[in-house]
Order: structure tokens, then sequence, then C-alpha cells
């Protein structure tokens, strides 16, 4: 195929570069691509002039908070664009969690209010044009469950048919049930996330089916539009620190290369600290960053952690995201599931509401406050990576303010007034 794109693929490790039309997810000496564009014609302030006159689209690819940045996600023609209008989510402010997390200005970008309830919406729309571009009929993903519905409800609006692996019982229900009714074939395997993702490598190579995991470099550009409409509802003034949950990496890179590229055409005047939040049952990259990155091991062998978004042991995007925090001074913190569920009901009681995955970035940034990394001062955006309805189970777990039960006991009227007065009692303290 003849390219035919303003836009090349490059190998992140030694430069190679390839055709935009090439179908591929590595270089030839097996490093990680992304994509380059040609920038030399965008300056900062027609960027920002082109990016304000689209906001106000009510349809069409203008009105997608990944598509609206098209130059700088990728430039293709209207008609070429599979979008479900995803982006366009909140950023919050909450003086509670503001007080709790030890900050004075803290922000909230809440990428559950997509399409299918995650962040995985704005890579995906990227994902499944580029699929169709290419002439592709199928894809195929592994998912520890957001990637999968994501997947799914795409390739459902093109026509386009889906595959998705995962690991067996190590899904939240709410997740399959998405990729489930969304029509896509699922395949359950024995073993985790990175033995799903080692399968699906050797399944679509062996049959043609174009992979749609973060190692895909077309991914990465619809993800970095959560960077990229973060500073633009900043009025592209950026804040200090970003905090972002980490499993597989790609979120981090994603932002960070959104960033770079602002700053590269003068929308931006610096780069944010970037800070990534592991669970500390599957935190390869803490571990790496607390060895200064000197070469050791890349994997945790046996993942483990109730925030299942991110029980990823062996994360494909190491390099690039490496290369964020190496270049922005940041940092990677690890939280118990303690920590994480902590927060998690913080977040929920301020009215926000997150799967347990994403409140990870709340909890490492008390976390970072306490230990004095991050000063008070800082203005600090935190961003909650899905829903609060991806993962019930962690809802309701431990809850204590339900009366009642699941068999439909009704409580009696003293019992009701008891929780009553208590809850009043509480709220007064």
């Amino acid at each position: 195929m003849s390219d035919s794109t303003p836009w090349s693929l490059r190998c992140v490790e030694t430069g190679e570069r390839y055709a935009g039309d090439e179908l591929r997810y590595r270089s030839e000496s097996g490093g990680l691509l992304e994509v380059e564009h040609d920038l030399e014609g965008l300056t900062a302030e027609g960027a920002r002039t082109l990016f304000r006159d689209r906001s106000g689209a009510m349809g069409g690819p203008d009105a997608s908070g990944v598509w609206r940045y098209r130059e700088l996600v990728l430039p293709v023609e209207h008609g070429e664009i599979v979008t479900m209008q995803e982006g366009n989510t909140p950023l919050y402010c909450s003086e509670a969690l503001s007080a709790w997390t030890g900050v004075n200005w803290l922000a909230l970008k809440h990428e559950g209010h997509n399409p299918t309830g995650s962040f995985k919406d704005r890579g995906m729309t990227a994902g499944v044009t580029a699929a169709r571009r290419l002439g592709q009929t199928a894809v195929a993903c592994a998912s520890t469950g957001n990637t999968s519905a994501s997947m799914a409800a795409y390739a459902a609006s093109c026509g386009l048919k889906a595959f998705v692996f995962i690991p067996a019982g190590g899904i939240a229900m709410g997740k399959l049930a998405q990729a489930i009714a969304y029509g896509s074939e699922v395949v359950q395997i024995r073993g985790n996330f990175d033995d799903a993702m080692r399968l699906v490598q050797e399944v679509c190579s062996a049959h043609g089916v174009y992979l749609l995991n973060s190692i895909n470099p077309y991914r990465i550009e619809g993800q970095k539009a959560i960077g990229i409409e973060m500073m633009h509802q900043l009025d592209w003034l950026p804040p200090d620190w970003i905090v972002v949950p980490g499993g597989n990496l790609g979120n981090s890179s994603a932002i960070f290369k959104g960033l770079r590229e602002l700053r590269s055409i003068g929308v931006i005047d610096r780069l944010p600290r970037i800070a990534v939040i592991q669970a500390a049952g599957a935190a390869p990259l803490h571990q790496g960053f607390q060895e200064a990155f000197s070469g050791g091991a890349r994997t945790v062998p046996n993942p483990e952690t109730l925030a299942s978004a991110i029980r990823i042991g062996s994360p494909v995007s190491w390099g690039k995201c490496v290369d964020a925090i190496q270049t922005t001074d940041g940092v990677v913190e690890a939280v118990t599931d303690d920590e994480i569920m902590a927060a998690k009901r913080r977040v929920d009681a301020s009215g926000i509401g997150a799967e347990p995955a994403s409140c990870a970035s709340v909890a490492g940034l008390r976390k970072l406050v306490e230990s004095g990394t991050i000063d008070a001062r800082a203005r600090v955006v935190c961003v909650l990576t899905g829903h609060v309805l991806k993962d019930t189970d962690a809802v309701l777990r431990g809850r204590e303010n339900v009366v009642g039960d699941a068999a439909g006991c009704e409580p009696t009227l003293s019992a009701i007034g008891d929780r009553i007065e208590r809850a009043l009692e509480e709220g007064a303290s």
C-alpha cells in the first residue's frame, strides 16, 4: 500500500520509520511504534482558534472530544472517522477531596463519562478508525474489562467483528456484560491479563485479525486527547502535576505525548510533572522507579489487586512511560488496596464516583503530599479512568449505609429510625 498519510510511524527505541499506511505494531527491531505528525503548518494561535471554534459543534467529528483535535490525532477525512462523540468529559473540583488529599487546588478529569464508561473510548475511536482505513474486517484485544467493552461497542457501531480475550474470573461483571451486549466473541482463558495478551497476539498474527491493545500506535493517539482536552478546559494553563493510575501504562504515555506536541507548537509553555500510581500488588513500574530504571525486571509474575483494571504485571508501554516520567521529572508511587478503597469511599461520597482503579490516582496523590513529594500549594489534576458502575461489587462490599438485606427482609420501623438518627448525628459531627 502506498503511503497517502501526512503522518509516519516511528520506532521509539531506534528511530526507524515506516509509512503511515503500513499495517504493523512494532518495528523490525521489535520496538514499539508511535505516530509522528507533521506539525510545521500548525501555529499556537491557529491551533487555539481552531479548537475553540469547533468546541461548540452539536454533531459530527467536531462534537467529539477527540476528533476536534484531529490535527494532533489523525488528520483524516470526516467520512473515515468512527466516532460515538467520545470525550467532552468533566473536570470536577471538590473541596472535600482537596482537603483530604492535602492540596489547595485539585481537579478530577473524569473519563468515566465516556460512552462506554471509561477512557478507553478515546483510544478506541482512533484505533477502530485506523482499522477501517486499513481495510480490516475483524478486531481483537486482551482485556481486564474496559478495553473489551469499548472495542466491542466501536466495532459494533461500524460492522466489524470483535474478539475479546479475558482472564476467567478476573474481570468485573459489568464490563463483561458490556462486551457480551455489544456482540463480541468472548474467549475466557486460564491465567491473567498478561497470559491473555500473549495469546491474542498469536491469534491475531495467525488469523489476520487487527490487534487493538495499546501496543497499537493509533490507540495512543486517541488517548492523548485526555491531556489536550484537559489543557483546553484549563485555558491552556498547565497544572503543576497530573496524577494517573498505571496498569499497562498506555494512558500516562498517551497524555505525555499529547502534552509534548502541544508544547512543540507553543500552545502550552511547559510540561506538567506526571505521577503514575500503581496498585502495590501489581507495581513493576514502581519497582523500576525505585531502582532508577536501571534495567531490572519489568514484570510482576502474579499481579494481584482488587483494582482489576490495573491488575497487569507486564506493561506493554513501559518504555514510553519511562520517557514520560524522566522527561517531566515525574514520579511513580504504589498504593495498597486498602488505600485505594479509602480513596474510593471519599470520591464516591463527594458525589463523583469512580471504579477502584480510578481512585488509585487520588490515593496516590494523598500519599505523595504526605511524603512531601507534591507540595500542598501545587495545582493538581487527578485522572479518574472509569465510571463507578464499572465495578458494583466493589461499591457494595463492606458498606454500612444499607438497612435490610438482599433476601428482601424488610427492616422494622425501629431499625429504620435508629439508622436515620445515627446518620443525622454523623452528618452533624
